[in-house]
């Protein structure tokens, strides 16, 4: 094939919305790419982030190889800062050594044409891959990149979890005292999300309500939410869902005083791993950590561990595109 000749002519182009169905069309298609990096997800905080997406083509320009969500902040290159995970997006095709001729060609590019001088480069934790996707690690290795962040989050592989442990497990009687609702009833969870942020953290949620009930009208079969009331059917606890193809991964998660005494959350987690998502992969939990990973929250993260939930990583490297390549 084509793909693994070392002479492989490898073109870059900036996106415009001309390659906006095509972009598209090679997520879906492409061994990593989740819906996050899907043009309609990427674009409903446009007015933040100066987009400067990438497509790497072969065949002159016939053919995709490989794809960069990115957004350009002054002199750094980022892959993408609205998005939690936006590395190399790669088809089935993209073989090791045409990744490191992208990555040589990205580096060449951005020092000559631009004024970027690094590129900050958030990978796809693996356990979102739909097949084995780790060139650009290795592309990232030989460019002398260094590992700027690691944050831990938890995951429950569902097909083979691991005893739950520290909390009892609720009582028929506590349970039936508690419904779980999946709905599209956002405003009820967000007033809880936001209050128990701001309470806990001083923060609000990344999202907006309108921004989340926006992304759920695109993406209404990925963006889940699951809100746990009480027997007069008050929300007292929630999780809104990121689902793709492996990992059903918690993307908020808040409860009240009286769910959390109610064990809620905990009776939430156990519906979601051992009889809603039985058929995906992993149940993704969240980062533990702040400052880039150099805080852990024992708390947090014990939390998970006790519901079966261990370690995977959300990495971040800097590359000086300045620094001759290795």
């Amino acid at each position: 094939m084509t793909e693994n000749k070392k002479d492989t002519t490898i073109s870059i182009v900036r996106y415009t919305q001309q390659h906006r169905s095509a972009w598209n069309t090679f997520v879906r298609e492409s061994r990593n790419g989740t819906f996050l990096h899907m043009r309609e997800y990427m674009e409903y905080h446009s007015n933040r982030f100066c987009d400067h997406s990438l497509l790497f083509t072969v065949d002159d320009g016939k053919r995709i190889a490989a794809l960069l969500p990115a957004n350009a902040d002054g002199d750094t290159l980022s892959s993408h800062g609205g998005l939690t995970y936006g590395g190399l997006i790669i088809s089935n095709h993209t073989t090791a050594e045409m990744v490191m001729q992208i990555f040589t060609l990205l580096a060449e590019y951005l020092a000559c044409d631009t004024q970027i001088k690094k590129i900050i480069y958030r990978c796809i934790p693996h356990i979102y891959h739909k097949y084995p996707c780790d060139e650009d690690l290795y592309a990232l290795f030989r460019m002398g990149a260094t590992l700027v962040e690691r944050k831990i989050s938890s995951a429950v592989q569902i097909k083979n979890p691991l005893p739950t442990r520290g909390r009892r497990k609720l009582t028929a009687t506590a349970k039936s005292r508690l419904g779980i609702i999946e709905d599209d009833n956002f405003a009820a969870f967000w007033e809880i999300l936001t209050n128990r942020l701001q309470q806990k953290y001083g923060v609000s949620p990344v999202h907006t309500l309108n921004e989340i009930t926006m992304l759920h009208n695109h993406f209404s079969q990925n963006i889940r939410l699951f809100r746990v009331t009480d027997e007069h059917g008050a929300t007292i606890a929630g999780t809104l869902i990121y689902l793709t193809d492996n990992v059903a991964h918690m993307q908020y998660i808040a409860t009240t005083d009286t769910g959390r005494r109610a064990g809620a959350l905990y009776h939430l987690c156990e519906y979601l791993i051992h009889e809603r998502f039985t058929n995906i992969q992993y149940l993704d939990f969240g980062i533990s950590t702040e400052q880039g990973g150099h805080y852990l929250n024992s708390g947090l993260i014990t939390s998970k561990e006790n519901l079966g939930g261990r370690a995977i990583m959300y990495d971040t490297y800097m590359i000086d595109i300045k620094k001759p390549l290795l």
